[in-house]
């Protein structure tokens, strides 16, 4: 069995809510970049921006729109609707938008959607800004991705280095899930083997079951064990992680890989030491960095995007701080 990492090596394609992509489509005509926040790391991926509101036709400026019903989900189901500020039924329009949005993505390759929570079409789990009440999500368009299976990545935590650090790593690790075959017993354990680290970091005693259930295998793997174990471990990776977590399984990875290699590596920090999250996500991304070289499985951060040395231009954009 090949024990080292993974690194994929063609760039991601990540669908955006258009107006958290700097395009001026809200309903008021204004925009968010929350692309800036990650730096040179946008480069790594290909981006494909989409707004159902605008592919409805509703315009720019338009009367902003709202759910009427129990959320977006019921709208598909013919028991709500969305109607504008005015009173406006746009329902036949949004659903037909929401659909080629999809359409739209699907072109693209991607199973991959940063959404903007605070809409009621691309929003998953809020559906309105205002007051920081949460409406009645989700959006139709959210409730869409969401029952397609999309990995759904809120666009505001993208503003902290440790947060994006988390869905970026659970991100990768599902894409690779999704593209790898998984026709033997022997290459289920493979993936297994590369995931399992992170999914007992995310869900410990399911992970641990899981464990006991593949090692039970016998025989000739069958069609559906295979895919559910794939449907399985992607609901895992779509889980975040918490901040005690990470920590703790960077310092059991990074004690792993310093007992194969015989050497620490620069700036890990004892997890006694206290630290904002800008530095620990400095520490991952090295982490990262040295496991690639070195070609030693990270189990934190298993799947990777590049084979190349990370430079210190990369590594010092990571210098905002949020809370987390």
């Amino acid at each position: 069995m090949d024990k080292g990492p993974v690194t994929l090596k063609e760039k991601p394609v990540i669908g955006i809510s258009a107006c958290g992509f700097n395009a001026p489509v809200r309903y008021n005509g204004r925009s968010m970049d929350f692309i800036k926040a990650i730096g040179r790391e946008k480069g790594d991926f290909r981006w494909c921006p989409v707004c159902p509101e605008t592919a409805a036709g509703l315009g720019v400026p338009r009367d902003p729109i709202h759910l009427v019903g129990q959320d977006g989900r019921s709208v598909w189901h013919g028991e709500g609707k969305i109607v504008s500020r005015n009173g406006q039924d746009v329902t036949e329009v949004m659903l037909a938008a929401a659909r080629e949005s999809l359409a739209t993505l699907r072109r693209a390759g991607t199973k991959v959607f940063i959404y903007m929570d605070g809409s009621p079409s691309c929003g998953v789990y809020r559906t309105t800004l205002r007051k920081q009440s949460r409406g009645k999500p989700p959006g139709v368009f959210g409730a869409l991705l969401d029952d397609e299976g999309f990995f759904l990545i809120p666009a505001l935590e993208m503003q902290s280095p440790l947060k994006w650090w988390d869905w970026r790593r659970r991100m990768l690790a599902y894409l690779w899930l999704q593209e790898i075959p998984l026709k033997t017993r022997g290459g289920l354990y493979e993936a297994w083997y590369r995931l399992k680290f992170l999914c007992q970091e995310l869900d410990d005693p399911w992970a641990r079951e899981q464990g006991r259930y593949l090692a039970a295998l016998k025989g000739r793997l069958e069609p559906e064990v295979a895919e559910q174990f794939r449907r399985e471990v992607g609901d895992v990776l779509r889980r975040p992680s918490t901040l005690k977590r990470i920590t703790g399984s960077l310092w059991k990875n990074y004690s792993h890989h310093k007992k194969i290699t015989g050497r620490p590596v620069p700036d890990i920090q004892d997890p006694s030491v206290l630290r904002n999250v800008t530095t620990i996500a400095r520490e991952l991304m090295i982490m990262e960095r040295e496991a690639t070289e070195e070609g030693i499985l990270f189990g934190t951060a298993p799947v990777t995007l590049r084979k190349k040395r990370l430079d210190k231009d990369t590594l010092e954009e990571v210098t905002h701080d949020s809370p987390d």
